[in-house]
C-alpha cells in the first residue's frame, strides 16, 4: 500500500524541482525528505526524478505518475472532508419508521423541518410501519429511529424510548347531530349514542371502552374503523360519533363538529425509540430534535417495536464535496 505522506512529499518536490526548497515548504529537514522520495522510488521500482547538482526534474514516467498522484490526493482530501462531515452528523442518511399519528400530529414533519435547517445535506427515508415492525427494524439496524404507539418494555436489552406526544382526544359529531350545538356535554349525553370505534393500535379499543366506563357510561360501538380518517368519514355521513386525536382536528372533513370532553380521560400517546448502541452522530442529532422539545422521558431501561409497510423518501440535494 502506498504511503499517502510519501505521495504528498513527491508532489511538493515535483513542483519545486529542488529538494531544499521542498523541505522548507514541508517544514522538514532535507535528508529525511530525500530518503522518503528514494523509498517511494524503490517501492515502485520506478525512477521518478532526473537528478543533477543544481536541480531535479521529473522523468517522463514521473510526469505520468504525478498526474495520477494529484488525482488520488484530491480524492483523499475529499474523502477526509466527507468523513469529518459524517462524524459531525452533517451528512449521511437516516431511516425513520413512523405510525400515521406521528405525521398527522405534526411531530415528524416538524422534526424533519428542524433537521433540514441544520443538516440540509442529509438524506431521509421514511417507512410507514406498525409499531412492532419498527421495533424489529431497530433491532436489525434497518431503522435508525422509530415513532411508535407503545413504549419499549422496561427490561428491553436493546432499545430505549422517550414519549414525545400525548395527544388529547376530541369528540367528533355529525354536524346535524342534536348534541353538536349543546353548550356542555355530560357522560349521560353520550351513553345512548351509536359509536364508531377507532383502533389505530393494538389494545386501543379496550382503552377507549375502559375510559368511557370510568367516565360513567358504556359506549355502544356499532362500527369499527382501523384508522381515524375512515372514522371521520363515517361521522360526516351521520353514521355515528367517534373520539379523534386533537392532532387530526385540522383534517376533519365538512359535516363534522369537534367538541372537547375533558372528563373523558383518554389520550393517544406517541414515543420515539432508538437502539441503545448508537454509532452514528446523525442519529443522535435527530433523536435530540425529537426529544429535547418534550419533557416526558421514559425510564432509561425501557425499549420498543416496529410498524407497517408503505414507504416515502425525502432527499436533500447532494452537494459537490
Amino acid at each position: 500500500m502506498l504511503d499517502i505522506r510519501q505521495l504528498r512529499y513527491f508532489v511538493v518536490v515535483a513542483e519545486e524541482e529542488h529538494v531544499g526548497r521542498a523541505a522548507e515548504r514541508l517544514h522538514i529537514s532535507q535528508s529525511p525528505l530525500s530518503r522518503q522520495i528514494a523509498q517511494l522510488e524503490e517501492r515502485l521500482g520506478l525512477t521518478l526524478f532526473e537528478r543533477s547538482q543544481q536541480r531535479i526534474r521529473l522523468t517522463r514516467d514521473g510526469q505520468t505518475f504525478l498526474a495520477e498522484t494529484r488525482a488520488l490526493l484530491t480524492h483523499a482530501n475529499r474523502l477526509e472532508s466527507l468523513g469529518k462531515r459524517l462524524g459531525r452528523g452533517e451528512e449521511g442518511g437516516l431511516c425513520i419508521g413512523y405510525i400515521e399519528n406521528a405525521m398527522h400530529a405534526g411531530v415528524l414533519p416538524n422534526a424533519l423541518r428542524v433537521l433540514r435547517v441544520d443538516r440540509p445535506n442529509v438524506h431521509v427515508a421514511l417507512y410507514n410501519l406498525s409499531s412492532a415492525e419498527q421495533l424489529e427494524g431497530l433491532r436489525q439496524r434497518s431503522l435508525d429511529i422509530a415513532l411508535v404507539s407503545e413504549p419499549p418494555t422496561t427490561d428491553d436489552p436493546d432499545l430505549l424510548g422517550f414519549q414525545v406526544l400525548d395527544d388529547p382526544m376530541l369528540l367528533a359529531l355529525p354536524e346535524q347531530h342534536p348534541l353538536a350545538q349543546r353548550a356542555a356535554l355530560s357522560p349521560e349525553d353520550l351513553a345512548g349514542q351509536e359509536w364508531i370505534g377507532v383502533q389505530p393500535r393494538q389494545g386501543a379499543d379496550d382503552e377507549f371502552v375502559s375510559a368511557c366506563i370510568r367516565a360513567g357510561f358504556t359506549p355502544d360501538v356499532r362500527m369499527q374503523a382501523t384508522e381515524p380518517f375512515t372514522a371521520l368519514g363515517l361521522v360526516a355521513s351521520g353514521l355515528g360519533i367517534a373520539m379523534i386525536q386533537k392532532g387530526l382536528s385540522h383534517n376533519a372533513p365538512p359535516g363534522v363538529v369537534l367538541r372537547e370532553v375533558p372528563w373523558l380521560a383518554f389520550t393517544t400517546p406517541l414515543w420515539a425509540a432508538w437502539h441503545r448502541i448508537n454509532l452514528r452522530p446523525l442519529v443522535e442529532t435527530f433523536r435530540k430534535v425529537l426529544t429535547d422539545s418534550n419533557p416526558q422521558p421514559l425510564p432509561e431501561s425501557e425499549g420498543w417495536g416496529i410498524l407497517d409497510e408503505r414507504q416515502a423518501t425525502i432527499s436533500a440535494p447532494s452537494p459537490a464535496p
